[in-house]
């Protein structure tokens, strides 16, 4: 990609974006290096931050009349690399398309920009008696777009699903810049759900440039409790009889003791003494519904080995038992210098030998492992922890962090629940899908991204099939030769 194209790029934003929207120079590109995943860094040739869809969509038209690729980047919280620049591209940033549009009551409707922020979502609609239920523990920073690319789930996803359940309609600019409208207002639209293509598909058909929300009603009643117990092994068993037993809460989050301890020395959350693991269990819906729940929960937790549960009277005491849990990533800093967050899905029913096999890895290993995760729904967040400043302590992490993926997939889980692919995981796509799925992937991918300009790089080990390279196949792929698929 040469200098000329990305200059080209650049003269179209100067004459449609403001000129504090536009920036090349070298020192303040590297601003925009990284997303949350700061292990991998890449400069960007050209930042763009436009302030309104039609500077959005012009850019893209930019990008795909000179071949110049580009990523989307919404707050930059990502934990995979979704948003990692291209050295060669654009950087298109829509952290200043923070606008609530329109919060409709009677549809249970928000209409927002992409760089809005999660939890101000929240804070639109509760006047009205409503929120947005996806919460991912950055919510106070993270944008709907972001969340939208990533399909974000959150500590109440067990109940409430992730964002793909929570979207009724978006504009969407197509990597050609044409912008399209995708889903209704409606429950439900006809045809081929090309809005759940996008949701997830982490910015590589396109970028968000409206969503329409769905709004969830206020519950009448909340009560949060903090549940401690000897063993992971005892939580998982009162986890497992909670849900068999037809209960759902809103969130079930575990952390053991090495996450405690980090939690302690960040935030001083206060849980109890002697804990080998905490649940952190969220009941909500009508007073009398969870009034029944409550009596059943408590009673099984103790009958799974609780030796303290804690009850939340009001909003100041939930939130600080959801304190620890939510700053539990940047908390594990407090006791090691660096660190790989996994995020692997596993059976509910699997955790207890799960979680004994990574602690035999970490044993086997030397290298420490602190658990986090939705025990609900099976979420894990494995902290790795090393030491980058220690010769080969950065790889021997990596393997074990690897470990823990292969483990979830010999489980019948997968390599991510909710932090997305990215570049970071990209090479474990063929431990769990065979070369024909991955093809069949990148088929979707060339319907809408023929030229391979959005967010290249992203989501596949070996790009092939449309504008990118092949790298494994010689002549014609199968699914072409049978006439099944056109490769552009």
């Amino acid at each position: 990609m040469g200098a000329e194209q990305i200059e080209a790029v650049a003269a179209v934003a100067r004459r449609v974006v403001p000129a504090v929207g536009v920036i090349d120079d070298r020192t303040r590109l590297r601003t925009y290096e990284c997303d949350g995943l700061a292990h991998y860094r890449v400069t960007p040739a050209l930042v763009v931050i436009p302030e309104d869809a039609a500077q959005l969509a012009a850019v893209v038209a930019a990008c795909a009349e000179h071949r110049v690729p580009y990523v989307a980047r919404g707050s930059g919280t990502g934990l995979s690399g979704g948003a990692l620049p291209h050295a060669e591209g654009v950087l298109v940033v829509t952290s200043r398309m923070r606008e609530i549009l329109e919060v409709r009551r009677a549809d249970q409707r928000a209409v927002v920009e992409p760089g809005v922020i999660n939890l101000d979502v929240t804070k639109a609609a509760s006047g009205d008696g409503y929120y947005y239920a996806p919460d991912p523990s950055s919510q106070q920073i993270c944008s709907i777009g972001g969340n939208v690319a990533e399909n974000s789930g959150g500590a109440h996803c067990l109940k409430y699903g992730f964002t793909a359940n929570h979207v009724a309609a978006a504009d969407f600019v197509a990597p050609d810049g044409e912008t399209v409208r995708l889903g209704t207002t409606a429950p439900d639209a006809p045809g081929y759900d090309l809005l759940g293509a996008v949701i997830g598909s982490e910015g590589t058909l396109g970028i968000v440039t409206t969503v329409e929300v769905k709004l969830t009603r206020l519950p009448q009643d909340v009560r949060t409790l903090l549940v401690g117990f000897a063993s992971t092994d005892q939580a998982g068993a009162a986890t497992s009889a909670i849900i068999s037993a037809g209960i759902v809460p809103a969130a079930i989050e575990m952390m053991d003791a090495l996450a405690i301890e980090a939690a302690e020395a960040a935030v001083s959350c206060g849980y109890p003494d002697g804990a080998g693991a905490v649940l952190v269990i969220e009941l909500d819906g009508s007073t009398a519904d969870v009034g029944a729940e409550f009596e059943d929960v408590e009673r099984m937790c103790r009958d799974n080995g609780a030796f303290e549960i804690r009850v939340a009277t009001d909003p100041t005491e939930r939130a600080l038992i959801w304190k620890g849990r939510k700053s539990a990533f940047a908390a594990v800093g407090r006791i090691s210098p660096d660190y790989i967050v996994q995020d692997g899905v596993i059976p509910r029913t699997a955790l207890p030998e799960v979680l004994t096999a990574i602690d035999e890895l970490s044993r086997s290993s030397g290298v420490r492992v602190a658990n986090v995760f939705h025990a609900g729904d099976g979420n894990l967040h494995p902290l790795v922890l090393f030491d980058d400043a220690v010769e080969g302590a950065g790889e021997a992490a990596e393997k074990v962090s690897g470990a823990i993926l292969d483990l979830c997939i010999e489980h019948g889980g997968s390599i991510t629940g909710e932090h997305g692919v990215g570049v970071d995981k990209a090479k474990y796509m063929p431990r769990m899908y065979s070369d024909e799925d991955l093809d069949t992937m990148q088929l979707v991918r060339c319907a809408f991204d023929p030229a391979g300009i959005s967010n290249p790089g992203k989501l596949f080990p070996t790009p092939r099939l449309c504008g990118e390279v092949p790298g494994r196949h010689k002549g014609a792929h199968p699914l072409q030769a049978a006439g099944l698929a056109e490769v552009f």
